[in-house]
């Protein structure tokens, strides 16, 4: 999985016009983003028509104020620049929501 580069929203924007991306905010500290991290690959794989990106929200901290990313881990989906979809909670997250996140999206 890329790891985004500390960067803004317009930048942000400029990266993700073209194609669908998975935006995945997380943090080294969070124990829930530990837990799913394990099942990232495989989701990966699941989904390989989207381009998954790691953000590390303390890294990426106005990027997450700026998308309203208040608690972590936490999915946003874009395609072609525009989001079609989130997955923002501060609650734990299976591997099968988050899978059930991505179906919701087609």
């Amino acid at each position: 999985m890329e790891s985004l580069e500390k960067m803004d929203l317009a930048s942000l924007k400029e990266k993700v016009s073209s194609g669908k991306y998975m935006l995945f905010f997380s943090a080294d500290w969070c124990p829930d983003c530990r837990f799913i991290k394990p099942a990232m690959p495989e989701i990966e794989a699941e989904y390989s028509d989207y381009t998954f990106l790691a953000v590390d929200r303390d890294e990426n901290i106005d990027l997450a104020a700026e998308m309203n990313i208040f608690g972590i881990p936490s999915f946003v989906a874009f395609e072609n620049g525009e989001e079609i979809g989130r997955l923002v909670n501060k609650d734990r997250k299976t591997k099968q929501e988050v899978e059930n996140f991505i179906n919701s999206l087609n």
